[in-house]
């Protein structure tokens, strides 16, 4: 037996020391078809605002999972949430009504769509930009996120006619994580098909929730991560999601891990299965999500010792750490890049790496080369965007 005697840290007091975060009913006068007033009857939101030294407008509605019979709202929840405020978005944690409770579809997509529609109609309260609201999920949480993302348009039963209700329900971005999808296929997840539809359970109606088969060209851009060794909601439920994304031109992007069981959040003690998290951040960074920008189109010519690069990359990296990165291939010697893509404009830092094979006789542990330089000692690469640019960048070595 091996013990080991570790420092007390007190690390979770900083936990205790946060704020707690407020807690906001939907519909303050009573949730459509409730059956009482009590928490589960009620849907609400726990609202973690960003910090105001880091907050950058956007905002998540984020759904826990759990089968539609119950709610891991810490791991799926308030660990989200902080992690979110940790970047500058403020988050909603939504609890939404269950199949265990005696509600059954519509009233999630009701929950869920009053969620999205009281963060935006709320924006100027919150202090956020109603033009950058996401929406994450995990497992059951994950289909609800997808439902939000395919059936925003939808007016489900019980829908009230108030100020808030006169809002878009559209996400602008959507996190399925490890979702469950499919209410029909072999690989769906049979407890949440229950509990969501209920004794009005029918082949059509889960045909109508299986949403993979309700993406349309107005889904908004996908973010999905998932386990190979997930057996409870095999990966095939995002696959089929995100193959109907691509059919309908929606912008997706999918991380399938192999390691890792169903249900593990962010499990950022893990060093690889949490990096997914990274891959968000990198993602939503990317999307313009945390920074909305002006982006240039730019193109140029890359060169090492007079000799044009033959593979390599320009990396242009803004002064503010939320804006977008644009990256650049390079292929003998030549670049491009168009609007959606290109460098944001303002000043910018570069980065360029090529083959050590396009300068004879230099050796490197991988055979590439990354430099910042211009030459020894002349300091990093630092320019000014301003669209349309033609860059001619020469390397000396």
């Amino acid at each position: 037996m091996i013990k080991l005697a570790l420092p007390c840290l007190l690390l979770l007091a900083l936990s205790s020391a946060l704020a707690e975060p407020a807690k906001v009913r939907l519909w303050p006068q009573g949730a459509p078809g409730a059956r009482g007033d009590s928490d589960k009857d009620q849907p609400f939101l726990l609202v973690w605002p960003a910090p105001k030294d880091k907050a950058n407008g956007a905002a998540f509605v984020v759904c826990p999972g759990g089968g539609y019979g119950g709610l891991a709202a810490d791991h799926e929840g308030t660990q989200v949430a902080r992690w979110l405020n940790g970047r500058g978005v403020s988050a909603f944690v939504l609890h939404y009504r269950l199949g265990t409770s005696g509600y059954h579809f519509p009233i999630q997509l009701l929950d869920v769509q009053r969620a999205i529609r009281h963060v935006r109609a709320g924006a100027k309260q919150y202090d956020i930009d109603p033009g950058r609201i996401g929406i994450m999920g995990f497992s059951a949480g994950g289909h609800l996120t997808s439902m939000a993302a395919t059936m925003f348009d939808e007016k489900p039963e019980g829908m009230t006619q108030d100020e808030v209700d006169q809002v878009s329900a559209r996400p602008d971005v959507a996190a399925p994580t490890y979702p469950v999808i499919s209410m029909t296929e072999g690989f769906g997840h049979k407890g949440s098909r229950k509990n969501l539809l209920g004794p009005a359970d029918t082949d059509e109606l889960a045909r109508h929730v299986s949403t993979e088969l309700r993406v349309t060209e107005k889904t908004p851009p996908v973010f999905i991560f998932h386990t190979d060794e997930d057996t409870v909601v095999p990966a095939e439920n995002p696959v089929a999601f995100y193959l109907a994304c691509r059919r309908h031109g929606v912008p997706a992007e999918m991380h399938i891990y192999r390691p890792g069981p169903h249900g593990v959040g962010l499990f950022l003690g893990d060093p690889v299965l949490g990096s997914w998290s990274r891959h968000l951040d990198d993602w939503l960074r990317n999307q313009g999500f945390y920074k909305p920008v002006k982006r240039a189109a730019l193109s140029g010519r890359l060169s090492v010792n007079g000799t044009p690069v033959s593979w390599g990359s320009v990396i242009f990296t803004p002064e503010d750490p939320a804006a977008p990165l644009a990256c650049a291939r390079v292929m003998h010697g030549n670049f491009k890049l168009d609007e959606k893509s290109g460098p944001v404009q303002g000043r910018v830092r570069l980065t360029v790496s090529y083959s050590a094979a396009d300068v004879p006789g230099l050796e490197t542990a991988d055979g590439t080369v990354t430099t910042q330089e211009q030459k020894p000692g002349a300091g990093a690469w630092s320019i000014e965007i301003k669209g349309g640019d033609k860059l001619s960048l020469e390397i000396s070595r």
